[in-house]
């Protein structure tokens, strides 16, 4: 989206921050290890968390804060971190009366981060997580 010079930028939107959001977080899942670390459990716990406090939106905050109470986050596993994001993005998607995602479907869908020459490959000398 480009503007002329010495115009406005348009705000963004709070669906377009959504889609923006959700769009990160699935990739982080998808790069998400299957035996992650103690200390990458905890980053993802506390990545929850901060946005629940931070989020620029804040009626989306708020509702994100009652979704991870009820839902706590689950990243024992690249399997179980990306479900449950699954899960707690189509809790959202309910509330705002949107269709839901079929979960066994998550990692077709968001897969590995496309990157030229596997720059952003995690199985390598170049690990994220590390």
């Amino acid at each position: 989206m480009d503007f002329p010079v010495g115009s406005p930028a348009a705000p963004v939107t709070k669906e377009e921050l959504g889609r923006a959001t959700w769009t990160f977080l699935h990739t982080l899942a998808a790069l998400y290890p299957e035996n992650p670390t103690r200390q990458q459990k905890k980053d993802v716990k506390e990545l929850m968390a901060i946005l629940s406090r931070i989020y620029p939106c804040k009626d989306c905050a708020d509702h994100f804060k009652e979704v991870l109470r009820a839902n706590p986050v689950q990243a024992g596993s690249h399997y179980e971190f990306s479900q449950w994001l699954c899960h707690v993005h189509n809790v959202v998607n309910r509330s705002l009366g949107k269709l839901v995602f079929p979960c066994e479907r998550v990692d077709a869908r968001w897969g590995k981060l496309d990157c030229e020459q596997r720059a952003c490959d995690l199985q390598g000398a170049t690990n994220f997580w590390e």
